[in-house]
C-alpha cells in the first residue's frame, strides 16, 4: 500500500516539509480547495497543484474531492453541462497521471458531526455524533448551526435545497448516481484514472435526506451500475464502522479489487447511532483495524491508506480532527500493522 496524507494546499498550516518527515508516508492527498463546485479544473492549476507537491518530494496520489454539484444529485436539467465539466477535471488528472479520484455523492452535507471537540478521558479531542444532538439542530440558521458548516450555505439558500430534495427519495438518487457515472466511468477509463467513492458519513439519513452509500450490499450495488475497474471505492473504516451493522473485513473481501483508496481511522460506538472518533489502534475503537488491514492484504490492495481524521493532542490546534500529531501517530500504526500482516503471510 501507500502510505498517504491529506494535505489542504497553501491554506493548510502544516507545510508539506513536516509530512515528508512522517516515516513511509510518501502520497499526498489533496485538492483545489478554491474552485467553485461545477466548474471544471484545468490541467494548469492542478499541475501546479502536483508540482508544489513534487518539490517536496511526495507525490499526489489522490484527489479528494472533485465535489459533484448539487443539480447532478437531484438530477436537474443543467446537470449535462456540469458533468460534461467533470469530464473535463478527470481528464486533466489523466494528463498529469494522478490516478485516482475520491468524491462522494451526499446530498447536501458532506460528512457530518455534532461535536467538533468531544473531550476524551485522556484529555484529547475528538470529532462526535449524536443523532439526538443532530435533532436539536435549526437550519433555518443556515449551515452556521451545524458544527463546522459555517459558510456553506445561508438560511434561504438552504431552505430552497432542502425543498428541492423532498422529490429525491433513495431510488431517485440511485438513478441520478447511475447517469452520473454512465457517463463519468469511460472518461475515467480513457484517462486512467479510478474513481472511488466515499462512504457516507454518518451511513444513514439525516436531516430527511436520503443517503444511499452505506453498507455492503449498497457498495456492491455501486460498483454493478457501471461494470469497470474504474468505477470502485474508498473503503473508509470510519464512515462504515460507525453503523455495528457492518461487517468490515467481510466487506473489504467482498469488493476485492474495486476499492482503490482506503481511509483508516477508529471510531467508538457509544449508543444507537451515536460516535466519536478515537485514535486509531484496535484497542481504542469498535473497529478493529487488524483485521480490516488483514483483509485489504487479502485482496491485494495496493493503493493509497490514509489515517483520515486524528484526536487533536498535544495542545495542537487548528482545523479539527486535521492535526499534525495523532494522524502522524495513524500512519505510523498502520505502516506497523501492514509490515506485521506481511511478514506473517510471506
Amino acid at each position: 500500500m501507500i502510505p498517504s496524507f491529506r494535505w489542504f494546499g497553501a491554506a493548510d498550516p502544516i507545510p508539506l516539509a513536516h509530512i515528508r518527515q512522517i516515516p513511509g508516508v510518501t502520497g499526498i492527498v489533496s485538492a483545489l480547495h478554491d474552485v467553485p463546485v461545477g466548474d471544471p479544473w484545468s490541467r494548469a492549476r492542478l499541475g501546479t497543484l502536483k508540482a508544489q507537491i513534487e518539490d517536496a518530494e511526495l507525490c499526489l496520489a489522490v484527489v479528494e474531492s472533485i465535489p459533484v454539484h448539487e443539480d447532478i444529485k437531484l438530477g436537474r436539467p443543467g446537470r449535462d453541462r456540469l458533468i460534461d465539466h467533470y469530464c473535463a477535471s478527470i481528464a486533466s488528472m489523466g494528463e498529469l497521471r494522478i490516478p485516482v479520484l475520491c468524491y462522494n455523492f451526499m446530498p447536501v452535507f458532506d460528512w457530518t458531526r455534532t461535536d467538533l471537540a468531544m473531550r476524551l478521558p485522556d484529555g484529547s479531542t475528538a470529532l462526535a455524533y449524536d443523532d439526538r444532538a443532530l435533532a436539536a439542530i435549526d437550519l433555518s440558521r443556515g449551515t452556521a448551526a451545524l458544527p463546522g458548516w459555517a459558510m456553506a450555505y445561508q438560511p434561504a439558500d438552504l431552505q430552497a435545497l432542502l425543498a428541492a430534495y423532498r422529490d429525491v427519495d433513495a431510488e431517485r438518487l440511485w438513478d441520478n448516481l447511475a447517469y452520473f457515472l454512465e457517463r463519468v466511468v469511460p472518461v475515467a477509463e480513457q484517462a486512467g484514472v479510478r474513481l472511488a467513492i466515499h462512504p457516507d458519513d454518518p451511513p444513514w439519513p439525516i436531516f430527511g435526506l436520503p443517503r444511499i452509500i452505506t453498507d455492503a450490499r449498497a457498495l456492491e450495488r455501486l460498483v454493478a451500475l457501471v461494470d469497470s475497474p474504474a468505477n470502485g471505492v474508498t473503503f473508509c473504516t470510519g464512515s462504515l464502522g460507525a453503523s455495528a451493522e457492518n461487517d468490515l473485513p467481510a466487506m473489504v473481501r467482498r469488493l476485492g479489487g474495486r476499492i482503490h483508496f482506503a481511509h483508516c481511522r477508529n471510531v467508538r460506538i457509544t449508543g444507537e447511532r451515536r460516535f466519536h472518533e478515537t485514535a486509531h489502534p484496535s484497542t481504542c475503537g469498535s473497529v478493529d483495524l487488524f483485521q480490516v488491514l488483514s483483509a485489504l492484504r487479502d485482496v491485494g490492495f495496493a493503493g493509497p491508506m490514509r489515517p483520515d481524521h486524528g484526536r487533536m493532542i498535544w495542545g495542537e490546534t487548528g482545523r479539527p480532527g486535521y492535526g499534525l500529531y495523532d494522524r502522524a501517530l495513524g500512519v505510523t500504526y498502520l505502516q506497523g500493522l501492514w509490515e506485521a500482516i506481511s511478514r506473517r503471510d510471506a
